[in-house]
């Protein structure tokens, strides 16, 4: 019976996705003429089916390592906590133990979703005016590659709050892979060796970088060639023996400040050891009778996916119909307004009263749902933060896991930029963040993924920078329905959205709703950026109501697993080159 079920689905995929993907081609050959140079192609993704358990990951060999733990008996969160230490390993550009992040925990037994919050902090001595220069303005330098650029890591103190409490395994059990990845080594993709390539001007500065990645006289390792990382193996063991202390404190947080220290920053030992990861209450939104459960901040993704799904519920975008013009127009509107309150409102909410409630509040929708025009785009100039009562990488990572039992994880963690600062803590083998620049540096300054900040995500001692990451968990009458995420920057927020309103709005399964084109507005710039695959037509009919359109490289990357009548079904973005879905 699934056996036929799947073979009747799969074919309708793929047909649909044939047409799909022909009729878009066809519509916008003149515009793929002019601006197919910036783009990478992409093979059609197909949804992958298994009945007991699911890891789906932007990278293969992690994916295996979190089904081989489901195999062994482990949860999803064992399972999850081993793929994020192994992407440490085989995913270095964004998989990390130097960065950090936010984990969505889905209970089944309890119907129980737990929020994990492990983002970054500023060191003790960071201050508002740290990146300023002397003619007040932003140095970039600082914000982005330098000792300063770093925020005190979380992520190994969140994976083992996240298994010490929810998980079945110990810490070295789910380690073992990612310890035995970096010792024995592992082959490097076309994936690995193309970004190292790309990334080689900026990694190539640090000595300690270089010994690593560049080591055929200061070029990148090549597909087939081996890459060991052993100073990474011994982190890696430390913490297995000694849980969390073996990164916070001793020899490797010593090795970590040292490097730190001499890049030019202020961190220190002290702000390591007072490192803490936080539960959370996670945010939850209502849209057309399913249950969105996502992060609340220092995450603005999960505020801001309600905000824009409760806004988006008074438009009938189900027969509209999927990327129709007036459906992305009311999309493109919606997303303005949501940026517009990020700006204004989010932030640390340890530090600054986030008006939560209130921007997450549906008579608040229907406000804004009001003052949208079907017919004509309202300039972002126009557009200003909502009065309120007072009150975020293109190179994230994102895994989602569900195992037997029915229990989930959406797992979204960063280094920020592609390889972070590009700094390796020398005798570590740990890629550092440069995650201070998600901090509003100068208010009305934007950041690296040119989002605007205010005061809200001012640099503070010991607090937490803004992030657009969303791990997400939908549920529908209770029981679990969809787990997604995806990397992306500014556009986490808008892809995430995208899934949830593909498989809901426009009855998708989630390889079509994965394949599906992608847009984006971010309030300023005032544009909607589209990928490849949009009509000419609907580009003419969005550009009659005033919106400009800018053609740009594809978006996201999301790992996501439905759970259907019929068992798992999986998909991992096909704009990643080097991810995997898989089960059993």
């Amino acid at each position: 019976m699934y056996k036929n079920n799947i073979k009747n689905i799969l074919a309708v995929s793929l047909f649909a996705f044939s047409f799909v993907v022909t009729t878009g081609v066809n519509a916008k050959a003149s515009i793929i003429k002019q601006q197919s140079a910036i783009y990478s192609s992409y093979q059609i993704a197909q949804p992958y089916w298994a009945e007991h358990g699911m890891v789906s990951s932007q990278e293969a060999m992690a994916t295996d390592v979190g089904v081989a733990i489901l195999k062994q008996g482990g949860n999803a969160v064992d399972a999850a906590v081993a793929v994020g230490f192994s992407l440490a390993v085989t995913y270095p550009r964004a998989g990390n133990i130097g960065g950090g992040g936010f984990m969505m925990v889905y209970i089944a037994k309890e119907k129980k979703t737990i929020a994990i919050d492990y983002r970054e902090m500023a060191p003790a001595a960071a201050h508002k005016d740290i990146f300023l220069d002397e003619n007040g303005d932003v140095d970039n330098q600082k914000a982005r590659f330098h000792g300063l650029s770093s925020g005190v890591p979380g992520t190994v103190m969140g994976l083992e709050l996240a298994l010490k409490k929810y998980g079945t395994m110990t810490l070295a059990q789910v380690m073992q892979p990612a310890i035995e990845q970096a010792e024995k080594g592992i082959v490097v993709t076309p994936d690995l060796s193309h970004s190292l390539s790309t990334m080689k001007n900026r990694l190539s500065r640090w000595q300690s970088t270089r010994d690593i990645f560049y080591k055929n006289k200061g070029q990148p390792l090549e597909v087939g060639q081996y890459l060991y990382q052993p100073e990474l193996a011994n982190s890696l063991k430390m913490i297995a023996k000694q849980g969390s202390k073996g990164f916070y404190q001793g020899t490797t947080a010593s090795k970590i400040v040292a490097a730190i220290q001499e890049a030019g920053g202020v961190m220190t030992v002290a702000d390591l050891a007072n490192y803490k990861a936080k539960i959370r209450q996670p945010i939850v939104g209502n849209y057309h009778g399913y249950e969105v459960i996502s992060m609340p901040p220092p995450s603005s993704g999960g505020t801001h996916l309600v905000q824009i799904l409760n806004t988006l519920e008074s438009f009938p975008i189900d027969q509209w119909g999927h990327n129709s013009a007036d459906t992305i127009h009311v999309m493109a509107e919606a997303m303005k307004r949501a940026y517009a309150d990020r700006s204004e409102y989010l932030g640390d909410d340890d530090y600054v009263s986030v008006p939560i409630k209130a921007l997450t509040n549906k008579a608040y929708a229907s406000s804004i749902a009001q003052h949208i025009d079907i017919k004509q785009a309202t300039a972002s100039e126009l557009i200003k933060p909502g009065r309120l009562a007072p009150y975020e990488s293109p190179q994230t990572t994102h895994f989602s896991v569900v195992d037997k039992w029915g229990n989930a994880v959406a797992n979204t963690y960063t280094l920020n930029f592609s390889y972070g600062s590009g700094l390796v803590a020398s005798g570590t083998g740990i890629l550092m963040n440069n995650e201070m620049d998600d901090f509003s540096s100068k208010p009305g300054t934007p950041n690296g993924y040119g989002l605007l900040g205010g005061t809200a995500n001012a640099i503070e001692p010991n607090k937490r920078p803004l992030s657009a990451m969303t791990p997400t968990i939908v549920l529908k009458d209770g029981e679990l329905f969809l787990v997604t995420g995806t990397p992306g920057g500014s556009r986490i927020i808008t892809t995430t959205l995208q899934i949830v309103l593909n498989v809901i709005d426009h009855q998708m399964n989630i390889a079509e709703a994965t394949n599906a084109t992608r847009i984006h507005h971010q309030w300023f710039p005032d544009e909607i950026r589209i990928e490849r695959g949009l009509s000419l037509d609907t580009v003419k009919l969005l550009k009659a109501k005033g919106h400009k359109i800018n053609l740009k490289p594809a978006m996201g990357s999301t790992q996501s697993i439905m759970k259907t009548h019929h068992g798992l079904f999986g998909a991992t973005d096909p704009r990643s080159r080097a991810g995997k879905v898989s089960g059993y």
